[in-house]
C-alpha cells in the first residue's frame, strides 16, 4: 500500500492501492451478476472475464443487447435468476433506474452475505436505495469511460479507480473491492480509497462543470464565435475541437506544465493572459452554485423526475446538440481521417 499526502490538510492520509498490494482471491471465489451491459457493463464485465472471474450479464427476457453480450464471449442470465446465483449484484445500469430495478427485483430477497455494488454513489448516497444491514455495499469506480477501461486493459494497462465502502457486514469488503478493481485493471493505475460521498459528489461536479458540460460548453462557444465572425466552419472546428485532443493529452501526460512547455510561446502567453478573461471569478461562482446543487440533492431531484417522465428534457438537448453546426462539420471531417476509425474506442454495433 502506497500512502501519498494531500496538499490539504486531512483528517486521514490519501490511500493509493497497487496490483502488488492486492490479493484478488476472495474476489475471484465470487459470482458476479453485471446489471447493465452499456459503456461501464461492457468494459468492466469482458476485464473481469479475462482477469479470470466468474461473471454473468443480466439481462430481460428477449433483450436485443443479447446478442451484443455473447458477441463478446459473455453469457446472460435473467434478473431472477440473478438474485440467487449471484454472491455480487453489480449495479451498472442507469443512475436513477437502479433503484426501481432494486425494488422489483431484490428488495427483500437479498440473503446475508450478498454484496451490492456500483460504480457511482448516487442511488445510495441520496437515499435512493437503502440495503439490508447484513449485506455488503461498495463501489469501484473507474476513473474514465467503459470503452477506455477497456482499450487501456487491452493495452497492458489500466485506469486509475476509486474505491469505497457503505456498508462491512462480512467484514471483507474492503479486500473484494480491491480485488475487483484490480481484476478491471485499476491495480495497474492505481486504486484510490474515499467514500460514497466525496465520490458522488465530485464526479457529478467534474461532468456538469468541466469534463463534459463546461468543455463542451467551451467548444461550441469558440466555434460560433469564429464561424460568426465569418471564418470557415471547417477551420473553426479544428481550432475549437480536433486539437483539444492534442491540448489535453499533454495535460493528462505531465499536467499544465507539460502542455505549456510544449506549446510555443504565443500560445502559452495567449494561455496566461486570455484564458482567465474566459473562466473568470463569475464563472467560478457559477460552478459553485453547480456544486451546491449537488450536494443539496437538487441536481439528483431535476435529474429523477425528467428521467421517469420520458427524458424529454434530456432527449430534446442532445437532439438540438446532435445538430449543432461544430457536429455537422466534425462528421464531414472525420469521415475524410480513415484513421480515426481504426483506433475509436466507441465501436457501436460492437460495445
Amino acid at each position: 500500500m502506497m500512502t501519498v499526502n494531500s496538499p490539504q490538510a486531512l483528517p486521514e492520509a490519501l490511500k493509493v492501492y497497487y496490483d502488488k498490494d492486492i490479493d484478488r482471491s476472495k474476489l475471484l471465489s465470487k459470482k458476479i451478476a453485471v446489471i447493465g451491459f452499456g459503456s461501464q457493463g461492457f468494459g468492466q464485465s469482458v476485464n473481469l472475464k479475462a482477469s479470470g472471474a466468474n461473471v454473468k450479464i443480466v439481462l430481460r427476457q428477449g433483450s436485443k443487447t443479447a446478442e451484443k453480450v455473447k458477441a463478446n464471449g459473455m453469457e446472460s442470465i435473467t434478473f431472477e435468476e440473478a438474485a440467487d446465483w449471484a454472491d455480487i449484484l453489480l449495479f451498472l445500469c442507469p443512475d436513477v433506474v437502479q433503484a426501481d430495478v432494486y425494488t422489483q427485483y431484490f428488495e427483500g430477497k437479498l440473503r446475508k452475505g450478498q454484496a451490492l455494488m456500483f460504480s457511482h454513489g448516487f442511488a445510495i448516497h441520496f437515499g435512493y436505495i437503502t440495503p439490508p444491514a447484513d449485506v455488503d455495499v461498495f463501489l469501484v469506480a473507474p476513473k474514465g469511460p467503459g470503452h477506455l477501461v477497456r482499450s487501456e486493459y487491452e493495452r497492458g494497462r489500466g485506469v486509475p479507480c476509486l474505491m469505497a465502502i457503505h456498508q462491512d457486514a462480512s467484514g471483507e469488503t474492503k479486500e473484494i473491492a480491491l480485488g475487483y478493481a484490480a481484476c478491471v485493471g485499476g491495480g495497474r493505475g492505481g486504486v484510490i480509497e474515499t467514500t460514497f460521498k466525496d465520490e458522488t459528489e465530485t464526479d457529478l461536479f467534474g461532468e456538469q462543470a468541466v469534463l463534459c458540460g463546461g468543455a463542451a460548453a467551451l467548444v461550441k462557444a469558440g466555434f460560433e464565435v469564429l464561424t460568426e465572425a465569418g471564418y470557415p466552419p471547417e477551420m473553426a472546428y479544428f481550432e475549437c475541437l480536433h486539437e483539444l485532443k492534442l491540448i489535453v493529452d499533454l495535460m493528462y501526460e505531465g499536467g499544465l506544465d507539460d502542455m505549456r512547455y510544449s506549446i510555443s510561446d504565443t500560445a502559452r502567453y495567449g494561455d496566461v493572459t486570455r484564458g482567465p478573461r474566459v473562466v473568470d471569478a463569475d464563472t467560478k461562482a457559477r460552478m459553485k452554485v453547480i456544486l451546491k446543487e449537488i450536494q443539496d440533492g437538487t441536481f439528483a431531484r431535476e435529474f429523477t423526475a425528467d428521467v421517469r417522465a420520458g427524458m424529454p428534457h434530456l432527449k430534446s438537448l442532445v437532439e438540438a446538440d446532435s445538430q449543432h453546426p461544430i457536429e455537422v462539420t466534425g462528421r464531414k471531417l472525420r469521415g475524410m481521417m480513415s484513421w480515426l476509425s481504426e483506433s475509436k474506442n466507441v465501436q457501436r454495433d460492437k460495445n
